[in-house]
């Protein structure tokens, strides 16, 4: 059963739109980061580092094929991209360097609004991102 299960999986993955794999990704990214905002009390330390780095290394892969040569992106979406992708990089090390929960809304909003676009649809309320599959 496991085995069947891991090949649905892959063979989903290869298949996917991805666009929709993206977004997928970042409201997982997203929610990661909710949950440990939502319970900041009894969250360790080593879950919101692991949050910031599944969230940091997700916008350094996004960043990375958008810059990547033969992007057919127009240039000002891939400058706007890593912009993006720079803020989200230093409000990821403030957070590490001083940790407060608000300080994690803006990560949560900036990735639940781009894999709203990314899914064509209008701006994702940061509370969906509890809701990522």
């Amino acid at each position: 059963m496991q085995q069947a299960h891991q090949a649905y999986s892959k063979n989903a993955l290869q298949n996917a739109d991805p666009r929709q794999l993206e977004a997928k990704i970042l409201m997982l990214a997203a929610s990661k980061l909710q949950a440990a905002k939502d319970d900041w009390e009894n969250v360790d330390r080593l879950s919101l580092d692991q949050a910031l780095t599944f969230n940091r290394r997700l916008w350094t892969f996004l960043v990375g094929g958008v810059l990547e040569e033969g992007n057919p992106l127009p240039v000002e979406i891939k400058a706007n991209i890593a912009n993006l992708a720079h803020f989200i990089f230093k409000q990821t090390n403030t957070i590490l360097l001083e940790p407060k929960p608000g300080d994690l809304d803006i990560l949560i909003t900036i990735n639940c609004n781009v894999a709203s676009g990314l899914r064509g649809e209008a701006d994702a309320a940061p509370e969906s991102a509890g809701k990522a599959a």
